[in-house]
């Protein structure tokens, strides 16, 4: 008996060959330079920033090149599976309008191809290759009941090839038939490893696309490549997909450069042409002494991809500051280029930094508020309100109710001025930036000195005011209140002589401006007093808790 009759013994219902695989699967026909990737998530949980830099990296590289990306779900490690999680990876995918050449929709329609794209639909065509690599001697079953690395199997490794340890041959590589047989009449499950052709002496040199040629100890573990529940780990599931897809480039963390040698030892076994690597430096944060560290779930919120949405911050942002820590000739570009689309910006594979990147919320925000700033208030408003909808319905159906008033709002000192104000960053900041249009202030930036003087200026103006009056005669009427009152309404004659005055006129704007918002500085005063009404502006100068 030989290998074909084990193979034929462990899998009697596998029919197809490989070459009846590759005719369903035909060679893509890309033009010269088109790259082929894609995003292979595993429904394990909330979407994870890393995850979703590789995403994005593989999405450019195909775009740029006029070539396919695609959505693969490789939901083939049951254990970690987590409910919802697949429902979470089209929802962020969506947000961040990464768009798909090819996918499974929710609902299990396959839009392209090369489907099944999710890997648990996809078990005959692994164990076909399986079979293929046990009938050609270069795979076996393994029976043994405890996984790599458990007692019984180290034990029985130890006895049988104790003169050399530099190998990780598994105890059940050489079975026979005959053993074969009787470990499945007695009904026990089997794994199937890859036999390797390597003793642990080898080493091999491999090419990636971002940090160049590589050396490293080749494989020489008789590695799992089929489960004893028949489905395949990462290294065999990929090798199989990837080939079959028309992968061109895989994009995936440096944490797998250690793994590379067996899963190129795989391709080989298999007989395909090896597949192009690009392993991308992880995302890192500075702890408190300036040291680099892994993000960490514990420490870092903004690990979680939906933290983005749930703050508000634009689309737009996030995608120009993950830009921006691929390739730190983004950052030129936009200052060169500061109407275009992130879109317009091309870059290679030669331009993914090698280093890796520092997550920096601060840049992030600095980002987002140059976005948020060009903005019209209509457009702002709209977003802001968008956002309301999905996480305050309250404040939604305020903004809903009063839509001119919060529009005017959101239009302060943001439209026909060539320096916009720059204070917001994602629109959760909104109701607090904008909380005095909402409810009285609770606080309230003012000297202690000063609360005599600012009583009785407030007091004063509070029976003159009107909103009838237009923006230079409502600044006229302050100016004329304040000059009557002891306050300088020339800024020289204030400099050369301070002590002559209770102040100038700008600090009797200022103390008009604490009283109805509780801030020395917000957007023009003028049309805040305007869009909370003639009342409730008399109120609050004169009912303030200094």
């Amino acid at each position: 008996m030989d290998n074909k009759d084990i193979a034929q013994l462990l899998f009697p219902d596998v029919k197809l060959s490989e070459q009846e695989i590759f005719d369903k699967y035909p060679k893509r026909k890309l033009k010269e330079g088109e790259q082929v990737t894609r995003f292979a998530p595993s429904p394990t949980g909330f979407m994870h920033i890393g995850n979703f830099f590789q995403a994005f990296i593989s999405y450019n590289l195909a775009k740029n090149t006029g070539g396919v990306f695609f959505l693969r779900i490789e939901d083939t490690d049951e254990k970690r599976r987590v409910k919802d999680a697949r429902k979470i990876i089209y929802e962020v995918i969506d947000r961040f309008n990464l768009k798909f050449d090819e996918y499974q929709t929710f609902d299990g329609k396959d839009i392209g191809e090369y489907g099944p794209y999710v890997q648990s639909q996809r078990n005959e065509i692994y164990k076909v290759f399986a079979k293929k690599l046990v009938a050609e001697g270069k795979a076996f079953p393994c029976f043994c009941k405890k996984t790599e690395g458990k007692a019984d199997v180290l034990k029985l490794r130890e006895t049988k090839f104790v003169e050399d340890d530099q190998k990780e041959y598994d105890p059940c590589r050489d079975l026979t038939y005959e053993e074969v047989k009787a470990h499945i009449d007695n009904g026990e499950k089997f794994a199937i490893r890859l036999k390797t052709k390597n003793d642990g002496s080898q080493r091999i040199k491999f090419y990636d696309l971002i940090k160049g040629e590589l050396e490293a100890k080749a494989n020489a573990k008789d590695f799992v490549i089929l489960k004893n529940d028949g489905v395949p780990p990462y290294a065999f599931a990929h090798a199989i997909d990837d080939t079959l897809m028309g992968t061109t480039v895989v994009v995936r963390g440096e944490e797998y450069i250690p793994s590379t040698p067996a899963h190129l030892e795989l391709f080989e076994a298999l007989g395909f042409q090896p597949i192009i690597y690009c392993h991308n430096p992880l995302i890192c944060k500075l702890d408190e002494n300036g040291h680099k560290r892994k993000m960490s779930k514990r420490l870092d919120p903004e690990l979680n991809m939906l933290y983005f949405v749930e703050k508000g911050y634009p689309t737009e942002s996030i995608l120009e500051y993950l830009l921006n820590m691929i390739n730190s000739g983004f950052e030129i570009w936009r200052k060169n280029n500061p109407d275009l689309s992130w879109r317009e910006f091309k870059f290679g594979v030669e331009d993914i930094t090698t280093v890796a990147p520092i997550f920096d919320i601060v840049k992030l925000n600095d980002i987002s508020k140059n976005i948020i700033a060009k903005q019209t208030g209509e457009e702002l408003y709209q977003n802001w309100l968008n956002w309301a909808k999905e996480l305050d319905k309250t404040l939604a159906n305020v903004l809903e109710n009063n839509r001119e008033k919060y529009i005017e709002l959101c239009q302060m000192d943001r439209e026909n001025t060539a320096k916009p104000r720059k204070d917001i960053y994602n629109y959760s900041m909104m109701s607090e930036y904008f909380g005095y249009m909402f409810t009285r202030p609770i606080s309230y930036e003012i000297e202690k000195e000063d609360i005599e003087k600012v009583n009785e200026f407030l007091k004063i103006y509070a029976e003159q005011y009107k909103t009838s009056l237009s923006n230079e005669e409502w600044f006229n009427n302050v100016k004329e209140i304040a000059g009557a009152n002891g306050y300088a309404t020339d800024n020289k004659l204030y400099k050369q002589n301070p002590d002559a005055y209770k102040g100038n006129v700008a600090k009797a704007c200022e103390f008009i401006r604490v009283a109805i918002t509780g801030r020395k500085n917000s957007p023009t005063l003028y049309t805040i007093m305007k869009l909370l009404g003639e009342e409730e502006v008399k109120s609050r100068l004169l009912n303030h808790k200094f």
